[in-house]
């Protein structure tokens, strides 16, 4: 079995080599112009999109597993450019499903003859997906979902997983060393999150914890498990038809308070990611419907994600922060969940925020989507070594994909009131204020203590001025080794001067000696190119990026 598995994952790579090739090819050329000569060449814009796109086609021709590695890939702006996760954004889980054959294997592996496990079962999926497919029986007088998991998928899957293993370090040599970081971990990420979708004993655990969580609340239903027809590749549940949550003209015909009912999708998710801290990860229409009522019915819990109580309460801080225009507690909650560096340049970091929220809210400071923010600031990730945390990147593409269903239901929809009312009704807001109040108080506190301790040494300082003993001293820091820089530059023009001057009096001495000028010459011509490489390359001084208002808008309509 190991060594079927490893000459299929040979096999594979060769697979995947022959289609990313021309993007390897794209890349290295990104690097030298010409491959082998040259300087970097510029990438515009419209060249990433076209890659993204053949990017696209490339994991589509590849099947279910880089099906799977793009939809990850399309949450994670630290690591892909913005064009990159637009075109990624637009990947759907859907393919054609497997003979009824090769699933009715798998079906009676699990649960033994048909016949016996249901008293009637249609062999027509009404959905198919890269790792299982769903069907509908009948189970002591109830309808059921069946969903199994695709035949044959682990073996892919292994060696898939492999392939993407083997070509990091490939991979790694086109990009930053940040984003190389975050890379690395994105291939354990993947292989843990995959593995978990096609394990149908977790995805049931998922759907019995969070039905748990909501059972006073009314307003959505949750398929019931069921286990003895369950197993790790087969998971039996509830059949809950409805009305798909994107169909508006349906749902009106319904007399469904559209708006009420997007308010309440996002108080759902807000509860799942700030109290629960287990949440559904994959909120697009497909998964969502609305039954005849108004209840909100959640389908496929295989994607699913979990926040420790820390990131809840930054996450909440956040909320708050962006509610209250405070970019300074935004920056702060950033760094503290380790999303930027605590040395990162809080005043580019600022006015990108500045910028973002400026350019998305409306005359009322109310009135912007967060989807907006997140676009803007996705953008800008990709030019920083930001790290995103696996489940903080869940919880952004969730909060984009659920903005995006409330405003296809409302297009007033105002995300901001929905989340800023949530978190007032739960007292986080009153937590926060408390929390502010507390600071301030301790910070009044330390002043009146500095008030006593300054002036006596401040009176200390100006005698010692006064007495012509005061000494100062002063530390440079030079992380990104301008002084290094500048040092050699230095030297190169000392060595060139040199080198010319004695060049010029060898040949004037002798002009019939060319060894003896060739001596002279060429250690000055090498470090002449020295001293031009030290110029020309990309690694030297540069300004610090400027972002407008402009900018920004460019950016999103690109």
């Amino acid at each position: 079995m190991v060594t079927l598995v490893n000459f299929r994952a040979y096999w594979r790579f060769l697979v995947v080599l022959y289609q990313f090739f021309p993007l390897i090819v794209a890349y290295t050329r990104d690097r030298r112009k010409y491959i082998f000569f040259g300087g970097q060449r510029r990438v515009s814009p419209e060249m990433r999109v076209e890659r993204a796109e053949v990017l696209l086609a490339s994991l589509l021709t590849l099947g279910p597993t880089f099906i799977k590695l793009g939809q990850l890939l399309s949450t994670r702006p630290d690591i892909l450019p913005p064009q990159y996760i637009d075109v990624l954004g637009t990947l759907q889980d859907d393919v054609p499903p497997a003979p009824w054959e090769e699933s009715k294997v798998v079906l009676e592996e699990e649960l033994g003859p048909i016949d016996e496990a249901f008293d009637s079962f249609d062999t027509n999926p009404i959905s198919g997906a890269s790792l299982g497919q769903v069907y509908v029986a009948e189970y002591e007088g109830e309808e059921v979902a069946v969903k199994i998991r695709r035949p044959g998928i682990e073996e892919l899957v292994e060696a898939d997983l492999r392939v993407v293993r083997w070509s990091l370090p490939l991979l790694m040599r086109f990009i930053g060393e940040g984003r190389a970081f975050s890379l690395e971990n994105l291939a354990d990420e993947f292989a843990k999150t995959i593995r978990e979708e096609m394990d149908y004993d977790e995805e049931a655990r998922t759907l019995e914890a969070i039905q748990q969580n909501f059972a006073d609340n009314d307003s959505l239903v949750i398929p019931t498990p069921v286990h003895e027809r369950s197993d790790d590749r087969v998971l039996t549940m509830e059949y809950l038809p409805g009305t798909k949550i994107n169909n508006v003209e349906r749902l009106d015909e319904l007399g469904i308070d559209r708006t009420a009912l997007a308010t309440n999708l996002q108080r759902i998710y807000l509860q799942m990611i700030v109290d629960d801290g287990v949440f559904h990860a994959d909120p697009h229409p497909g998964n969502l419907s609305v039954t005849d009522d108004g209840k909100i019915i959640f389908y496929d819990f295989g994607m699913h994600g979990e926040v420790d109580p820390f990131i809840q309460g930054k996450i909440v801080e956040f909320y708050i922060a962006v509610a209250n225009q405070d970019v300074d507690a935004i920056l702060d909650t950033l760094i503290e969940m380790g999303t930027l560096s605590p040395n990162v340049d809080r005043q580019v970091m600022g006015d990108v925020m500045e910028l973002a929220i400026a350019d998305a809210r409306g005359d009322d400071i109310e009135q912007y989507r967060v989807n907006q923010i997140l676009e803007q600031v996705e953008s800008t990730i990709y030019e920083f070594p930001l790290r995103l945390p696996r489940n903080l990147a869940l919880v952004l593409r969730v909060a984009g994909v659920v903005e995006g269903v409330c405003v296809t239901l409302d297009p007033d929809f105002d995300f901001i009131s929905v989340a800023t009312s949530y978190l007032t009704e739960e007292g986080y807001r009153e937590e926060s204020i408390e929390k502010i109040a507390k600071g301030v108080g301790q910070q009044a506190q330390k002043t009146a203590q500095s008030l006593f301790r300054v002036p006596p040494k401040l009176e200390r300082v100006l005698d010692r001025a006064d007495r012509d003993n005061l000494t100062v001293n002063v530390k440079l820091e030079d992380g990104k080794g301008v002084f290094d820089r500048l040092a050699k530059r230095l030297i190169y023009g000392i060595f060139l001067s040199f080198g010319f001057v004695s060049t010029v009096l060898v040949y004037a001495l002798n002009p019939e000696n060319l060894v003896a000028v060739g001596a002279a010459g060429i250690p000055t011509v090498f470090v002449a190119l020295l001293l031009w490489r030290s110029f020309r390359a990309k690694k030297g001084i540069r300004a610090t990026p400027q972002f407008t208002r402009q900018n920004l808008r460019e950016r999103r309509q690109e």
